[in-house]
């Protein structure tokens, strides 16, 4: 029991330790690992930027998935803006896209959109915390399209139940690709194309599940290492003697347009 307290002790500190900024997961290689969904948002974001003049990415994190498409479109929107608005991921976003033109736009996640009626033809975002659809089509140009790769409803809730205990349905529900088509139509926007599909993840050790709770904050709200201790030993040595935990993430490609021209 000892060698095994000192193992979870050794975990948690590294997991507490890593730097939560940015939207980077290399480090859980071999930590965790969650599937892909077939679509390949980065790479199809890629062919978008590549069509479009003026482009607008949403909760930009720290930049990395609008650096991989920029660096592979063949060419580049005359235009690129992002938004962000937790500031370490601001600076880390800034450093990182302001060699390829990218202004980066230091935004509250509720706040209106600080740019003109119709500036963009393209407005992305990969994984925002929620679309306001009224400001995306207001920013929209008549023609211009919404492309996104959404979280869907109870994802990963393997894991936060494991914490917070069985969600009500309504929180279980919420993100629901059905009830945001709802609210996008109710924007104006046409849905051109809305897929969701269900992804297996797997966390190896504890360090993992410390990190990624301290990175996605909204899982488990107000997560901290001394508030979950116990839960987090339990879950320690049930991976130690049964193996990875195993959670599944839901994602839904959504694509909507703004009618006219």
């Amino acid at each position: 029991m000892g060698e095994n307290s000192r193992s979870f002790e050794d975990l948690v500190a590294e997991g507490v330790a890593v730097p939560t900024e940015g939207w980077d997961f290399s480090w859980f290689e071999g930590r965790a690992s969650e599937a892909r969904p077939s679509w390949g948002y980065a790479v199809s974001l890629a062919g978008r930027l590549a069509g479009a003049s003026a482009a607008l990415d949403l909760q930009t994190g720290g930049g990395e998935v609008l650096d991989f498409a920029l660096g592979r479109a063949p060419k580049a929107p005359a235009l690129t803006v992002a938004t962000e608005g937790w500031p370490p991921n601001v600076a880390k976003a800034t450093a990182l896209l302001a060699p390829r033109g990218v202004a980066v736009v230091a935004s509250p996640e509720d706040a209106p959109l600080p740019f003109a009626d119709e500036a963009f033809d393209l407005v992305t975002s990969r994984h925002p915390v929620r679309a306001n659809w009224t400001e995306i089509s207001r920013v929209l140009r008549p023609g211009g399209t919404y492309f996104a790769q959404h979280v869907g409803p109870h994802s990963v809730f393997e894991l936060v139940e494991y914490f917070l205990g069985s969600q009500p349905d309504e929180v279980r529900s919420g993100r629901h690709p059905d009830r945001e088509r709802a609210e996008a139509e109710a924007a104006g926007l046409e849905i051109v194309d809305l897929r969701a599909e269900e992804l297996r993840m797997e966390f190896h050790d504890i360090a993992a599940v410390v990190h990624f709770l301290r990175k996605v904050v909204w899982m488990v709200p107000g997560f901290t290492v001394e508030a979950y201790r116990p839960q987090l030993r339990a879950l320690h040595e049930q991976i130690e003697s049964d193996g990875p935990f195993v959670a599944h993430s839901t994602r839904h490609l959504f694509e909507a347009r703004r009618p006219g021209a």
